[in-house]
C-alpha cells in the first residue's frame, strides 16, 4: 500500500481521513523523501545536459550591448537617492505621489470643466430661444418701429443674459478650482494610506514567511525523530522475531514428541539448532521487499512462529487495488488470511478474544464506550486490505490501519516492523508502545458482544 502511494504520488481522501496527525506526519515525510530522490534524479540529469557545450554563433552582424564602466573598470551603476546631491528616496517618493495626484484632480476638473460648459451654453441657448419665440409672437413685432424697439429689447437681453453667462461661468470655475484642490489632498491622503497598507503587508509577509520556515524546520525535526524511531523499533522487532522464531521451533518439536515419545532428544535439538541456522541465512526482516500477491498460489516465507501455511494451487483470483464491497473482503479474507490463522490466537485453534470481525467504526465505538484505558479490537477493514485496530484512551478513540496486502503485517503509516502473523503483531505490541507521542500500549481486549458476535460472517 506504501509503495503504491509514493508510486502514484496520490493519497486516497478517504484513506487520509482513517490516518490520525501522527500516521499523517510519517506519510508527508516519506512522499516528501520521494519527491526529492525524483529531483534529485532530474537535476543530475539536467546537469548532464548542461555540461554538453553549444556552438556558438559566429554571425558578426549581430548587434551587442556594452555597459558603461566607471573608474574603477567594473560596471557603472547609479542608485537612486544615494549618489552624492540627490534626493532622498522617501522625499523623492513623496514628490512623485504630490505629481500623480495634482495630475489626477487636474484631469478629473478639465471633464468637469468640460461638462459645466456644454450646460451652461445649452441653457443659455434655450433661454435665447425661448425669448426670440415670445418676442415674435407679439402684435408689435408686425410694425417698423415696434420690430426696432424689439430688437433693441433684443440687444438687452443677449447683453443681459452674457453677463449672467460670465458671472455664472466664473462662479463654477472657482469652484471648479477648489474641487480639484480638495480632490488633489484626498488623492494624496489615499496614495499614503496605500503606501502605509502596502509596507505593512511585507511586514505581515515577513512574518508569516518566519513563521514557515519554523514551521519547516519543527517538521523536519519530527520527521528526523520518526526515522530514528522507526529504525529502534525495526531493531526492537528484528530481536524479537529471532527469539520468537526459535520459540515457535521449539513448540512445534514437543508437539512431535508427544506424537513420537521414542525419538531421541538429540535429534529435536539438531533440527531445531538446523532450522535456526537457516532462519539466520534469510534476509533481515527490515530489508525483505514487500510486494502484494496477486494469485491464490502462496510459499512459505519467513514468520516470527511456526504457524504452517499451506501451499495451494488453484485458479488465479486477481485482486483489485481496494475492496469494491464486502463480498469481495470476505473473499479475500477466505483465499488468503484463513491459511495464514488470521484472527486466531498464536499456536492455538481458538478465535482470539480481540477479534471481531467484519464491524463498522461506530459498531467499534460503541462496544469501547464503557472499556477501559487500553482497551482494543481488531476488525476486518472494508476500505484496504488489511484490518483496522481501535483503541480506547483516556479522552475518546483511536483507529490504527494495518496493512495486509503483502506477506506480512504492519501499520500504516506508524511504524514500519513488519510481523508475519497478526497475532505476532498484536503480541508485540503489548509490550511496545504503538507511538511514542500518544503511548499506545495494547492492555485488554474487548469483549464480542452485538455485531461482532458472529464476526461478520467470516467463518460460517
Amino acid at each position: 500500500m506504501m509503495q503504491q502511494i509514493l508510486r502514484d504520488m496520490f493519497v486516497d481522501p478517504e484513506l487520509l481521513a482513517e490516518l490520525n496527525e501522527e500516521q499523517k506526519h510519517i506519510l508527508f515525510y516519506k512522499i516528501r523523501q520521494e519527491q526529492v530522490r525524483r529531483w534529485m534524479e532530474y537535476d543530475s540529469k539536467e546537469g548532464s545536459w548542461e555540461k554538453t557545450p553549444m556552438p556558438r554563433d559566429r554571425d558578426e552582424t549581430r548587434k551587442t550591448v556594452e555597459w558603461m564602466k566607471g573608474r574603477d573598470g567594473d560596471v557603472w551603476v547609479w542608485v537612486m537617492g544615494e549618489a552624492p546631491g540627490d534626493k532622498p528616496y522617501e522625499f523623492i517618493v513623496k514628490e512623485l505621489m504630490e505629481e500623480r495626484a495634482r495630475r489626477q484632480a487636474q484631469l478629473e476638473a478639465q471633464e468637469l470643466w468640460r461638462k459645466k460648459e456644454a450646460e451652461i451654453k445649452q441653457k443659455f441657448r434655450d433661454a435665447i430661444t425661448k425669448e426670440k419665440a415670445r418676442l415674435v409672437a407679439g402684435k408689435w413685432k408686425e410694425e417698423a418701429e415696434d420690430r426696432k424697439a424689439a430688437k433693441q429689447e433684443e440687444e438687452r437681453i443677449r447683453e443681459m443674459l452674457k453677463k449672467q453667462e460670465e458671472e455664472e461661468r466664473q462662479k463654477e470655475e472657482e469652484e471648479i478650482r477648489r474641487a480639484e484642490e480638495k480632490r488633489a489632498k484626498q488623492l494624496y491622503m489615499s496614495l499614503e494610506q496605500e503606501r502605509i497598507k502596502s509596507e505593512q503587508r511585507d511586514k505581515e509577509w515577513e512574518e508569516q514567511l518566519r513563521r514557515s520556515k519554523a514551521a519547516d524546520e519543527e517538521m523536519t525535526r519530527k520527521a528526523r525523530w520518526a526515522r530514528d524511531e522507526y529504525k529502534r523499533q525495526s531493531l526492537r522487532a528484528i530481536e524479537k522475531g529471532h527469539v520468537a522464531c526459535l520459540s515457535g521451533h521449539f513448540q512445534k518439536q514437543a508437539h512431535v514428541t508427544r506424537e513420537n515419545p521414542h525419538r531421541r532428544h538429540s535429534t529435536f535439538i539438531e533440527q531445531s539448532a538446523s532450522s535456526v541456522t537457516n532462519n539466520e541465512d534469510r534476509p533481515r526482516p527490515g530489508l525483505q521487499r514487500a510486494e502484494p500477491p496477486l494469485y491464490r498460489r502462496r510459499q512459505s516465507r519467513r514468520h516470527s512462529t511456526t504457524a504452517k501455511q499451506p501451499l495451494t494451487d488453484g485458479p488465479a483470483w486477481v485482486r483489485t487495488p481496494r475492496p469494491s464491497s464486502r463480498e469481495s473482503v470476505m473473499l479475500w479474507f477466505s483465499e488468503e488470511q484463513k491459511p495464514k490463522n488470521a484472527g486466531y490466537e498464536r499456536n492455538e485453534n481458538d478465535i482470539a478474544p480481540w477479534f471481531h470481525g467484519i464491524i463498522s467504526r461506530d459498531d467499534s465505538e460503541r462496544l469501547l464506550m464503557n472499556a477501559t484505558e487500553g482497551s482494543f479490537l481488531v476488525r476486518v477493514s472494508e476500505r484496504i486490505w488489511g484490518y483496522t485496530l481501535s483503541f480506547r484512551t483516556t479522552s475518546g478513540f483511536k483507529h490504527f490501519l494495518i496493512d495486509a496486502s503483502g506477506d506480512y503485517y504492519s501499520f500504516l503509516g506508524v511504524d514500519q516492523n513488519r510481523h508475519a502473523t497478526l497475532a505476532d503483531l498484536i503480541d508485540f505490541h503489548k509490550e511496545e508502545v504503538i507511538t511514542t507521542t500518544g503511548k499506545e500500549l495494547l492492555l485488554e481486549a474487548c469483549i464480542r458482544t452485538g455485531p461482532s458476535a458472529d464476526f461478520g460472517g467470516l467463518f460460517s
